[in-house]
């Protein structure tokens, strides 16, 4: 098994691609340890002292480490417990995956709301799943736009540069409803 590995704008994230389906749907965020319940990979990842991240993509890993763990020493053990992972068989999730898109929507803005996750879906997702990352949206309300950032994104010294200067300004364009965007955990 050969597993590839990219570098993320988050310094403190790699990006790894082992060359298969990892989530056949959706996404998993685990920002510690107490989260990874659901993802053997996860909680094998996190036995590593060093990891403080995990996030799952359609074919892909990124795991964030500490400030001062040293990616040349951790790397190596990355590879092998994502490749330990793969050769047992386990699953990367047990049970159902939470659906990260629910969220309540007063009736006057759904219409808005779907236009909204449609420019999310197809402008914005793809690119930071490019950089080892999604965003989900978490709510609208008043003309702000809730989202949350996962995996590489999450801590990303660009993430608030590009939440405002591109997705802000994108959304507002295509949607004038809009007004403003911010980060939720």
């Amino acid at each position: 098994m050969f597993i590839e590995t990219e570098d993320t704008p988050n310094p403190a994230t790699l990006k790894f691609l082992p060359g298969r389906t990892v989530m056949a749907v959706g996404t998993a965020d685990f920002p510690g340890p107490d989260t990874a319940g659901a993802s053997p990979l996860a909680r094998a990842l996190f036995g590593l002292p060093e990891v403080t991240r995990v996030f799952l993509g359609a074919d892909f890993i990124t795991v964030s480490k500490t400030h001062d763990a040293d990616w040349s020493l951790l790397k190596p053990q990355v590879l092998g417990v994502i490749m330990d992972h793969f050769l047992s068989g386990l699953p990367v999730m047990e049970g159902e995956a939470e659906d990260e898109d629910a969220f309540e929507v007063a009736e006057e803005d759904r219409e808005i709301v779907a236009q909204i996750r449609e420019l999310i879906d197809t402008r914005v997702r793809p690119a930071v799943a490019m950089d080892g990352g999604d965003i989900v949206l978490r709510g609208f309300r008043d003309g702000v736009v809730q989202l949350r950032l996962q995996g590489a994104c999450s801590g990303c010294p660009s993430s608030r540069a590009t939440l405002k200067h591109g997705i802000e300004n994108m959304l507002k364009h295509y949607v004038p409803e809009v007004v403003a965007v911010q980060a939720v955990e």
